[in-house]
């Protein structure tokens, strides 16, 4: 018979494994050491290769400051620790209140609309949040749609309000946060391409 709780803790390994996997992977493509990504996170340099190795379990404060520093997402990080499958579907349907990502990862809360490997991520957003929280910049082209309520989004340091039925597309590399327009809460489909990580040399922008 399956003990549960070991299998339990297996899948737990694996997906401490996958998560260190990806953020080296990211680490490396950015061209930052670990001493300069501690730094940069004030994070200690022990804690983060473990980390790596699948011997550590980050917190979502930790999370989200590794995800800031290696220019990608909380989302993104979260959705690496996910079981590969071993083919993606053509056809992949999500019914509604699945696919929620942890609480603490982002004001609000928020789900993966797909997760086999897709040419895009398409992610629903709910918060209220009225006070900034990090920027974000990372390589893949991002499209955000407001569904409900409305938002205060800045690029690259210009703020731009936005309100239902409102967009934006931004490319790589543009720095962006975002926050609701009025204390209220709204709802947000965004979608970012998947990318492809490419090397940097030392000295890039963290």
């Amino acid at each position: 018979m399956t003990d549960p709780v070991a299998t339990i803790a297996a899948d737990e390994d694996a997906a401490g494994q996958r998560l260190g996997a990806r953020i080296r992977e990211l680490r490396q493509a950015r061209g930052l050491t670990l001493v300069r990504l501690a730094a940069a996170t004030e994070l200690s340099h022990p804690f983060l290769s473990q980390l790596e190795r699948g011997l550590a379990q980050p917190s979502l404060a930790s999370l989200r400051r590794i995800a800031v520093a290696l220019e990608t997402s909380p989302i993104e990080l979260i959705a690496a620790s996910d079981e590969p499958r071993e083919a993606a579907s053509a056809i992949e349907i999500q019914r509604a209140g699945s696919g929620a990502v942890p609480e603490g990862f982002a004001s609000g809360t928020a789900r993966m609309l797909a997760h086999d490997a897709r040419a895009f991520h398409p992610v629903e957003v709910a918060a209220d949040a009225l006070v900034p929280g990090e920027s974000f910049t990372h390589e893949e082209e991002e499209f955000l749609y407001v569904v409900a309520g409305g938002i205060r989004i800045e690029l690259d340091g210009e703020a731009h309000d936005l309100t239902a039925g409102d967009s934006v597309h931004f490319p790589g590399g543009v720095v962006h946060r975002w926050w609701s327009l009025d204390g209220e809460p709204y709802r947000l489909l965004v979608v970012k391409s998947a990318g492809v990580l490419r090397p940097r040399t030392p000295g890039g922008t963290p």
